[in-house]
């Protein structure tokens, strides 16, 4: 092989190889971007084996069946999002009871990009679904959500906000005043591996007591038949901080499916 076609071949494979860890790169972002418009379930699981400040130390489980729907209702680009628990929770002092939480429904409009930034913000619903009272607030609650995203040259950081408020419900029951905050920080590394952190920090406004998790686990995204992408993780996390009963520790994992939006045929 002459010179000149060898150092053509060598910087054609370079360049391809480049092409193809930014696109790789860009893949595993969007299956952990929380903004991404693409149809999407969740399959989650936060295992709780103790708890801090609680009685005979339980443990608690909770599965979360969760959905992302893109929409333009109205002209506005928006995220219609769901969250159903399935959770097994200390039933002081019979056991455990196993059943339906609360629905969470949210509505994210999408905001104008701020350079590389995305914006996220609309109302949020809790709907008392809960089938035993020690699986929900017993209250219908209403709020809103904020979401930013920003894409690094190494990973992807976000951040969700949500506050909700009980407005109606069951009298002899608590009132809910929550704040919660999720930041997310992804490190990409090489074949669709990541490590993460997520943890989501509590507060309830009403009574005082919160705590501050801190998670640290990995992750691999996959590319699948038709434009599918599953995103399978699990991410220990440990309470740094807490005012009340608090999961001492947890393990969060799950399998996320992201869905290509087939517009239809001109």
């Amino acid at each position: 092989m002459k010179p000149l076609t060898a150092i053509t071949a060598l910087l054609a494979t370079t360049v391809m190889a480049s092409a193809a860890a930014s696109q790789e790169h860009e893949d595993v972002n969007a299956a952990n971007n929380p903004l991404t418009p693409k149809i999407t379930i969740n399959l989650q699981d936060y295992f709780i084996p103790s708890f801090k400040d609680t009685p005979g130390d339980p443990s608690a489980n909770q599965f979360l069946i969760r959905g992302l729907v893109p929409s333009d209702m109205f002209g506005l680009p928006q995220l219609l999002r769901f969250t159903l628990p399935i959770a097994t929770s200390p039933d002081v002092p019979s056991g455990y009871v196993t059943g339906l939480g609360d629905l969470t429904l949210m509505d994210i409009f999408i905001l104008p990009k701020q350079g590389d930034i995305t914006l996220g913000a609309g109302p949020l619903v809790v709907l008392p679904t809960a089938t035993d009272q020690f699986l929900g607030a017993g209250k219908w609650q209403a709020g809103a959500a904020g979401i930013v995203v920003a894409p690094q040259s190494w990973g992807l950081l976000a951040g969700l906000a949500t506050y909700q408020a009980s407005f109606a419900g069951q009298s002899d029951r608590e009132d809910v005043s929550l704040l919660t905050f999720e930041p997310i920080a992804n490190i990409n590394l090489s074949s669709g591996w990541y490590l993460r952190s997520s943890a989501t920090w509590n507060f309830d406004l009403e009574s005082g007591d919160g705590y501050i998790p801190v998670g640290f686990g990995v992750g691999k995204v996959f590319q699948l038949d038709k434009g599918v992408t599953l995103n399978a993780f699990v991410e220990p996390q440990y309470t740094v901080w807490n005012e009340g009963s608090a999961p001492r520790w947890q393990i969060f994992a799950g399998m996320n499916f992201q869905f290509p939006i087939r517009k239809p045929s001109q």
